[in-house]
């Protein structure tokens, strides 16, 4: 900053201010090297809970159905689908003795 006194009175200059005479990086980029030198780094880390695996594996049962009903579908569409009545019933009443 300079200051002047002339024939017109009182004159202030004042350099480097504003953005051009200031580095906003420069201070991250030291507090970046500063963390560097002490040999410590940071890592990060996942953890799964036991409730997450057990909803992941479940997931997965749901799309083995879906191939299942998409086979059938596909069998049905073709007419290629084979019904077994005996087996059926047998199905039904072992599931209405059980209940």
């Amino acid at each position: 900053m300079c200051i002047g006194i002339g024939k017109r009175g009182i004159s202030v200059k004042i350099n480097n201010f504003g953005p051009s005479g200031v580095n906003p990086y420069r201070k991250n980029l030291q507090k970046m090297e500063g963390s560097s030198k002490t040999g410590y780094t940071k890592a990060d880390k996942l953890e799964i809970s036991s409730t997450a695996k057990e909803m992941q594996h479940m997931s997965q049962i749901p799309a083995q159905r879906q191939a299942k009903v998409d086979e059938l579908k596909l069998q049905v569409e073709n007419g290629t689908y084979k019904l077994n009545a005996k087996e059926t019933a047998k199905s039904i009443l072992d599931f209405f003795s059980k209940n």
